[in-house]
């Protein structure tokens, strides 16, 4: 039987008690081979080698590698409690991000529905403003969710939503020569074409029904005719001169505006004039208005949208009869979406549910009012028409 091998097949004695038996036949213990074996010397020489090994590793400061702790030692153990121990805890976070869920969704059963319907897809992209529009659209604006206007978010449900706020929707582009007019002189129409857009179309004055006394003073006073015929239609408007030809207004004495925000959006350019020292600047431009009764307590909020296209020309003064900075409106057309059918009282009337009909039924194919995709002159319904949406 051979007694230097286990059943394994390994030695059966330890690398660490024979490096100790051969320490002991040097020092002369008895019992022990006089001569090393082969075996002994390549163990002594392991084992020296790894005693080098370790003492390097000392000098340059890392601890020398170490064989893993055996299957019952406490480090292990006491790791894997503490996972347990993690995995406790977050069953028990989960548990309670759940409850508190499900409370939220009992509490506001939308927050769901507005994400399977996509309402709240469409209210983050509404409240992301869009940029300055530079060329007519190809399209008209995404539905968007049939939400109703309240005090507080007249433009809720509305593609305006996304519009620019007053005068900051009205962009200027940079002026160029044109025309045979200067840089600068197109520069100063296109400034002026914007304050008379302004005047007529946001200022607070103006909206409540009052002259428009800003608009007109920029308009040129030669020939006087243009000027007599406008001030005639704020006084005594009819269908055939009717100032909202030109201006927003409202009687204060049916309704007033709900907050302080009208949303606008459009364009405006520049194009040589019908002859050589006059230049065009054209403008089109949609405005949403929210109004409300002007009656203690009221609380439902309409929107009226007046989109304008409008030509305005100057002339260079040395060449034609014109006052330098004033303005002649050469063309001027208007859509009013959701203002009372057959009233030519120089006023917008928004239509409320409370409202008794009046005027002629509405009918046709119903328009989109935020559609900026076509001009006004195209595929105009005569009548009394119908909106898709306000």
């Amino acid at each position: 039987m051979d007694m230097g091998r286990g059943n394994d097949n390994g030695p059966a004695v330890s690398d660490e008690e024979w490096a100790r038996f051969l320490a002991e036949a040097e020092a002369g213990a008895g019992g022990a081979p006089k001569e090393p074996s082969a075996r002994a010397r390549e163990v002594t020489a392991r084992l020296r080698r790894e005693d080098e090994q370790r003492a390097r590793a000392a000098r340059k400061g890392r601890a020398p590698s170490a064989g893993p702790p055996g299957w019952r030692t406490g480090p292990a153990r006491q790791e894997n409690q503490g996972r347990g121990r993690g995995r406790r805890r977050l069953r028990a976070g989960l548990a309670v991000t759940a409850i508190a869920a499900l409370a939220l969704v009992a509490l506001r059963p939308e927050l769901v529905i507005d994400r399977i319907t996509g309402k709240a897809a469409q209210e983050d992209r509404a409240g992301r403003p869009l940029p300055a529009e530079t060329a007519r659209p190809t399209a008209a604006p995404s539905a968007m969710h049939p939400d109703r206007p309240t005090l507080k978010e007249p433009f809720k449900g509305s593609p305006a939503a996304q519009w620019a706020d007053g005068a900051a929707g009205i962009e200027v582009p940079e002026a160029q020569a044109v025309g045979g007019m200067t840089k600068e002189q197109v520069a100063d129409a296109l400034a002026k074409a914007k304050q008379f857009l302004v005047a007529a179309n946001l200022d607070p004055a103006t909206l409540r029904g009052e002259r428009p006394a800003a608009a007109l003073a920029l308009l040129e006073p030669k020939p006087e005719d243009q000027l007599a015929r406008l001030e005639r239609s704020l006084t005594a408007p009819t269908k055939e001169n009717d100032p909202l030809a030109f201006f927003t207004r409202a009687d204060p004495a049916g309704v007033k505006p709900a907050g302080e925000v009208v949303k606008v959006r459009g364009r405006m350019w520049t194009e040589p004039g019908r002859d050589p020292g006059q230049a065009r600047v054209r403008v089109d431009y949609t405005f949403v208005h929210p109004f409300v009764k002007a009656k203690p307590g009221a609380d439902q909020v309409e929107r009226t949208i007046v989109r304008r296209q409008m030509t305005f020309s100057v002339a260079d003064p040395r060449k034609w009869e014109a006052t330098p900075g004033k303005l002649w409106i050469e063309t001027t057309d208007r859509d009013v979406a959701n203002s009372a059918c057959g009233v030519h009282d120089g006023f917008v009337h928004p239509v409320f549910d409370e409202d008794e009909p009046t005027g002629p039924t509405p009918s046709g194919t119903p328009v989109d009012p935020y559609d900026r995709s076509t001009g006004l002159d195209t595929g105009r319904q005569e009548g009394c028409g119908t909106l898709s949406r306000s």
